[in-house]
Order: structure tokens, then sequence, then C-alpha cells
């Protein structure tokens, strides 16, 4: 006989929302509205609207008509809970599955919300406690805390030498192209990089 879902769980909806809204915030400090949350998600804002309000009146996030969107403490800890899904696995993929970093994204998202929070902490503990997924994002700790970073985007950079932190995992195209330039995490970029401007966007690094 299958268990009883546990009424406080949350849907897959839900960890969707929660998940998007905390990565448009990752890493730029912006407002995140109806429509900007809709787009990272491939809808539309009329049918974004219903499932922000119910995670309003879930309070795991504050939203005002035509206002802003944000996690509430309750919210953050979900969405930290589901990055840190999806960075484990993605690491896990690549390390012992063989697969490239422009595939874990896909497979990472299908699997993050079928594995249990012991299933992640056992992997976790498998792969060696890794800091940063396959393309170089932090991965949370089991108590969400994440470390400080000095990364900007490299089409804002203006120092000579740089180090390459992070890359959007969300462009396959792109990361195969970056991994031919050898565009990956650790690697050292100078000035002028060559890039395009939406590729740029696209790469955060540090100062050498």
């Amino acid at each position: 006989m299958p268990r009883n879902r546990d009424p406080r769980a949350l849907t897959t909806s839900e960890e969707d929302y929660l998940k998007a809204l905390y990565l448009l915030t990752e890493w730029e400090d912006t407002e995140v509205s109806t429509g900007a949350l809709a787009d990272q998600l491939g809808l539309t804002p009329a049918s974004a609207t219903p499932m922000v309000q119910k995670l309003a009146a879930k309070s795991l996030v504050h939203h005002v008509p035509r206002g802003a969107i944000t996690l509430s403490e309750t919210g953050r800890r979900e969405a930290l809970r589901m990055v840190r899904r999806h960075r484990l696995l993605e690491t896990f993929l690549r390390d012992e599955l063989g697969y490239g970093w422009d595939e874990v994204h896909d497979e990472a998202e299908a699997l993050e919300h079928t594995v249990t929070d012991r299933f992640i902490d056992a992997l976790d503990q498998r792969l060696g406690r890794p800091q940063r997924d396959p393309h170089g994002d932090a991965i949370p700790a089991a108590d969400g805390t994440l470390p400080a970073s000095r990364a900007v985007r490299l089409d804002r950079f203006t120092g000579g030498a740089a180090i390459v932190d992070r890359i959007s995992d969300e462009d396959p195209d792109f990361l195969r192209r970056a991994r031919d330039r050898g565009l990956v995490p650790g690697a050292t970029i100078t000035l002028p990089h060559g890039l395009d401007y939406v590729d740029a966007s696209l790469v955060w690094v540090r100062p050498a």
C-alpha cells in the first residue's frame, strides 16, 4: 500500500517556482516580477499568477499585486534544499556516470523531485562533500549555508586577468563552445576575451 503524502510536502511545481525565484536573484540583486519568473519557467505571466498567489498563501513568498516577488525565510530554505539536490545530482552524473557538463542539467532537473533528503545527504558524503558543481556553482550545505563569492559577470569585469568562477548551465550549446575554448571553472582568462555580449554574460569570473 502506498504511503500517504505528507500534507506539508511541496508539489513539484511549487519546488520549481521556489528554485527558479532563488536562481533569478542568486547572482543579480534585482526585483523579480511575475513576468520574469514566468519567463524563467517557460510560462506565461497569466499562468504563473495563480501559483504565486498559492505560494504567498502558504507564506513561502512575499508578494503584492503588480509588485516584486521575494522568498520568505521558509521559502528560501526550501529553494536552497532544491538547489542542493540539483547541484549534487549534476556532480554525481558527471563524476560517477560520465555525463558531459552540457548534459547534466536536464537530467538533474528530472531527478531532483524524485529523491529524498536522506539520499541527497548520502550522495553528498559519497562524493566527498563537494563544494561546487560541474559549472562552478556553489553547492549549499545541508543547513542551507553557502560560501561568499567575489565573482562578477565577465561582460562587467574591468581587470586584466581573471579566473573563471562559474558558467551558466542553462544553454548546452554555449557549454560546448565554452569547453572547446577552455572556458571552464578554474581557467584563467585575459582581456580582451573575444566573446560576444551574450556569451560573456553567461560567464562569471573573479580577479586572478
